[in-house]
């Protein structure tokens, strides 16, 4: 059985090969939120790091310092001369999701993105689209859908479509760094899979 992915040499799970990082890993990004009480989107800075299979920390570090570490069941949210704030994971269903979507992608584990997601992969080798629709009502009551963005075994920004609200895109890697002076809104969104074929 062909589909127009794996014709074009990639499927879903060729993505998810390219992907695979073992632990540790750390990543830089920049994150676009935007707000209808802001003419343009909120700005925000930071790494993500994955110490180890089990943890997920994200470290903000403009335009405020902010440290959200998801292990054992537990997010931990830790900001400067405040003590950290401490809660079970259950009650964040939206970083739940975010933990184990990225768990199952940087393991290269595509069946336990199936659990959640139907997949649609689209593009070629040297610039492709992983689409993720959640099955389950509840997580597809908050998020529509997950575009991921890559060139060749780099995955270059995540666009996250809320049930409710705008877009927001996350820039990572080499498309973090290409974003480091520019400021427009639609130019920090071209940057999701800028870059010529090569």
């Amino acid at each position: 059985m062909s589909s127009p992915a794996l014709a074009s040499g990639i499927d879903a799970a060729w993505i998810l090969r390219q992907l695979a990082q073992p632990a540790p890993s750390q990543t830089h990004f920049v994150e676009l939120r935007g707000s209808a009480l802001l003419k343009e989107p909120l700005r925000i800075e930071g790494q993500y790091r994955r110490p180890d299979t089990a943890t997920l920390v994200r470290e903000v570090r403009a335009p405020y310092a902010e440290t959200t570490t998801i292990a054992n069941g537990q997010v931990s949210i830790a900001r400067a001369g405040k003590p950290p704030r401490v809660f079970a994971l259950q009650r964040v269903p939206e970083l739940a999701d975010l933990q184990a979507s990225f768990g199952a992608m940087l393991a290269g584990d595509l069946a336990a993105l199936e659990q959640n997601y139907r997949l649609q992969a689209s593009g070629s080798a040297q610039r492709w689209q992983l689409q993720l629709t959640p099955k389950a009502d509840a997580l597809a009551r908050r998020v529509q859908a997950v575009t991921l963005h890559g060139q060749h075994a780099e995955l270059r920004c995540i666009e996250t479509q809320p049930a409710k609200g705008d877009l927001q895109r996350t820039l990572l890697g080499s498309a973090a760094t290409a974003a480091a002076n520019v400021s427009q809104a639609a130019a920090l969104g071209g940057l999701c899979d800028a870059g010529a074929a090569r």
